[in-house]
């Protein structure tokens, strides 16, 4: 009996060998289902034998407002990096692996305190747990964004870094299809579609979704859809987030080293090319990373008193009133009465919400707790 791995070598094989285009997406898709079943089975095997006393763990600690996660190759430079960004000292040196564990450094940066977290550098097979990797990527997934950091003298390296994180279920700069699958216990596959045409029809739809071993769903498509858009959402555990292309060392690089670097990244992804050896580029790195981290500004005003309008509270763009409370105080939600809203997000001044009312930027916000 073949063993999950020896699967789903099996199957990532055949796609290899198989041509994707129209007439072959659906059976590419079905293969690519039954991968995703095989490695949900071995997550969930691999689960029970840690919490049955498997080996060391490999944990972060979250804090501050947010946090980001510098993926890269060993020796591209990340160390250097973080010690331009954040008040930690990496310790350095010209050989791989130099960073074993992962070191936290905090950049405060416009009123934010954001974790930046210097992994160990990820290899090819990190995904099958090579170098940690598997560790490493459970750190990325749980980062608010990712910044690959690369060189213009590697070449492949954001190739394989992205395919790693791929295969660890991350969607960088994408959106979530719209896709909806809700499990019925009978009736068969049925396939609803707000769209007079799919890239995929119904009959491919529900092969891919029964190699998955699902006999019996209602489906809802929203935008038109890949066979991975429905893979993605029968696996249930994909993770989107924002990513960015650190293009690092530009200081020893030629104009023909940045084109040919250059001519290697994705087009339409964001590229910052910064020098940790001499500074170049990192005021605005820091920038763009409170940018596209989706903060906002957030006022308090304490009960009887004025509200402070210098010094706002920053917290993701998602957040909600339980969200502000958890961040102030840990008893605040325990022993909250209402909380009254001024601005965006209130329908009138100072109107009276509960814990799980959505805030937006520039908010007035004073919190009621019992005494």
């Amino acid at each position: 009996m073949a063993t999950i791995e020896e699967q789903i070598k099996s199957l990532e094989e055949e796609i290899s060998k198989t041509k994707y285009n129209k007439a072959t997406q659906g059976h590419i898709g079905k293969l690519k289902a039954k991968i995703a079943a095989l490695r949900d089975k071995k997550e969930k095997a691999q689960a029970h034998a840690k919490s049955s006393g498997g080996g060391p763990g490999f944990e972060v600690k979250k804090s501050g407002d947010a946090s980001v996660a510098l993926v890269g190759f060993p020796s591209v430079g990340k160390s250097s990096l973080i010690s331009q960004l954040t008040d930690v000292e990496s310790d350095t040196g010209n050989f791989a692996f130099t960073t074993l564990t992962c070191i936290p450094g905090v950049l405060h940066h416009r009123g934010a305190t954001i974790q930046i977290l210097d992994l160990p550098g990820l290899i090819k097979g990190a995904s099958e747990g090579k170098g940690r990797g598997r560790e490493i990527l459970n750190v990325i997934r749980s980062c608010d964004m990712v910044l690959y950091v690369v060189d213009p003298f590697q070449e492949s390296h954001f190739d394989i870094l992205d395919m790693e994180l791929w295969k660890a279920g991350m969607r960088l700069n994408q959106k979530k299809p719209q896709v909806f699958i809700d499990r019925t216990d009978r009736g068969g596959i049925v396939v609803r579609s707000t769209l007079e045409q799919t890239n995929l029809n119904d009959d491919e739809i529900q092969a891919i979704i029964r190699s998955f071993g699902i006999v019996s769903a209602n489906v809802t498509l929203r935008t038109d859809v890949t066979d991975d858009h429905i893979v993605d959402t029968l696996a249930g555990n994909r993770i989107y987030s924002d990513a960015v292309v650190v293009l690092n060392k530009v200081d020893l690089a030629t104009p023909l080293d940045m084109k040919k670097a250059l001519g290697m990244l994705p087009k339409d992804w964001p590229v910052l090319p910064v020098s940790a050896k001499t500074g170049q580029g990192i005021e605005e790195m820091k920038d763009f990373i409170f940018e596209n981290l989706h903060f906002m500004s957030i006022f308090l005003k304490p009960q009887g008193q004025e509200a402070d309008l210098v010094e706002p509270l920053i917290v993701k763009d998602t957040s909600t009133v339980r969200d502000v409370c958890q961040k102030l105080h840990r008893d605040f939600v325990r022993k909250f009465r209402y909380a009254r809203v001024k601005g965006p997000s209130a329908k009138f001044d100072w109107q009276r919400v509960g814990l799980d009312h959505l805030l937006k930027d520039d908010d007035l916000l004073s919190i009621i707790i019992r005494k």
